[in-house]
């Protein structure tokens, strides 16, 4: 279990922080038709062994969520309906005061009116609430030993914490006893412990969330339980203390004045605003001009496809003779003279570097037509083998063969392999 847990612990820390795509959700037609290549995949794979496990359980873990960027890029530029040129010149949001207030785009509607626009300014951010107790000396004890308790409430519940301090526990050491319980306790708040210039310690408590409704005065209180030594021990700690109340944000959507409990906004069901500081002008969100889009859209490509081949190029002692660097940097290899005479120029470890008066050039020119085909044709290759990286990333593992499967074509699935597809689950070399 101890390599699970390893391998679960790196995807968390690196990846559990991403932010989901639409293109995430699937059809029960896609999903059955990523199951039925893995099957397949499995039913033909040797038997093998990994050397250097965790290392290699990264690796996997690292190839799959960038292959899974690569993806969602190829599949927001891809366009069933329209022709090529609608594909690269999906709509892009833009803001006259990106410090202020940044947009994205998130509607349907691929032909959206590029003319439509709207003012925000953003008046208040929102703001979570946050709790910072007395600090103290980290090296002395002004807790006796014994078992004290705590009251915390939210908006969604109650709960009572409780802790013991030793005879040995220091000021500091009751802190992080108390940190770690409330962020393992998964109750919506965080604690860390802050220091002052003297290099005392208080213990600092903030919601995750922003934002209040308008019946509510907090979004958690602290309170000691009734017996005088866990109050004492609060009056010590300070932790009931707010030192930040949260608040609603606060902005004017074309003159009229609204609140939301984030700094994220959907206007539409079609712009996502993000709130950065308050404006000092109103900004006027719309979309940007079709060259400008169409250069924004193959940036986006190029920097996932420069993603994987740094990943690949910093990771060759874990790779089968560089195939994971050999198989994508010979797709923009394929496509290298086209692409460089529209700006795109690929360098000698394989990377992609757009030269944007070159791009910009081209895509006025009276050859836009077959430069957009020589995007689109990079595209679905790029997407292609990221899809195959992505069902099976330990193809680009050094591994040990021990047995190859039968060639008579008589193989059966092994129940449990996807796991080694996930990069989850390897076997050691003794």
């Amino acid at each position: 279990m101890a390599t699970i847990d390893t391998a679960y612990q790196y995807y968390l820390s690196t990846y559990g922080n991403s932010t989901t795509s639409r293109y995430d959700a699937h059809k029960k037609s896609q999903l059955r038709d990523v199951y039925n290549k893995i099957v397949k995949t499995n039913k033909e794979s040797p038997l093998y062994k990994i050397k250097n496990t965790n290392e290699a359980q990264k690796f996997a873990i690292d190839i799959k969520e960038r292959a899974h960027s690569i993806q969602n890029v190829v599949a927001s530029l891809s366009d069933e309906e329209g022709g090529i040129e609608n594909a690269f010149s999906r709509r892009i949001a833009e803001s006259s005061d990106e410090e202020a207030v940044g947009a994205e785009y998130i509607g349907l509607d691929k032909f959206a009116d590029r003319s439509f626009q709207f003012d925000i300014e953003v008046k208040q951010l929102a703001s979570t609430q946050v709790n910072i107790g007395n600090y103290l000396n980290p090296d002395r004890s002004e807790i006796h030993a014994g078992s004290y308790s705590f009251n915390l409430s939210t908006t969604l519940s109650s709960y009572e914490f409780q802790f013991n301090v030793g005879s040995r526990d220091t000021n500091q050491t009751v802190q992080e006893k108390i940190m770690r319980l409330i962020n393992n306790s998964n109750v919506g708040l965080h604690a860390d412990i802050v220091k002052d210039k003297n290099g005392y310690g208080a213990l600092r408590i903030e919601s995750k969330e922003a934002g209040l409704a308008e019946n509510e005065d907090y979004l958690f209180e602290v309170l000691p339980s009734p017996e005088s030594h866990s109050m004492r021990a609060m009056q010590t700690l300070g932790i009931d203390k707010v030192s930040q109340p949260a608040q609603n944000s606060m902005f004017l959507l074309n003159g009229d004045e609204h609140t939301a409990f984030s700094n994220t906004v959907t206007i539409n069901d079609a712009f996502e605003l993000t709130f950065k500081q308050p404006s000092k002008t109103a900004a006027k969100i719309g979309f940007k001009a079709d060259a400008d889009a169409i250069a924004d859209n193959v940036e986006s490509l190029v920097n996932v496809y420069n993603n994987i081949i740094t990943l690949s190029k910093y990771r060759t002692d874990l790779q089968q003779s560089n195939l994971l660097l050999n198989d994508m940097s010979g797709i923009a290899r394929r496509y290298h003279e086209d692409l460089s005479s529209m700006g795109i120029h690929m360098e000698e470890d394989g990377s992609l570097n757009i030269n944007q008066n070159e791009l910009s050039d081209s895509l006025h020119s009276s050859k836009s037509g077959s430069y957009m085909n020589t995007l689109n044709r990079f595209r679905d290759s790029l997407g292609q083998k990221a899809s195959n990286a992505s069902i099976d990333p330990m193809n680009y593992i050094n591994k040990i063969v021990v047995a190859y499967k039968n060639p008579g074509g008589h193989n059966y699935p092994t129940p449990y392999i996807t796991s080694i597809y996930s990069g989850m689950m390897l076997d050691h070399i003794c």
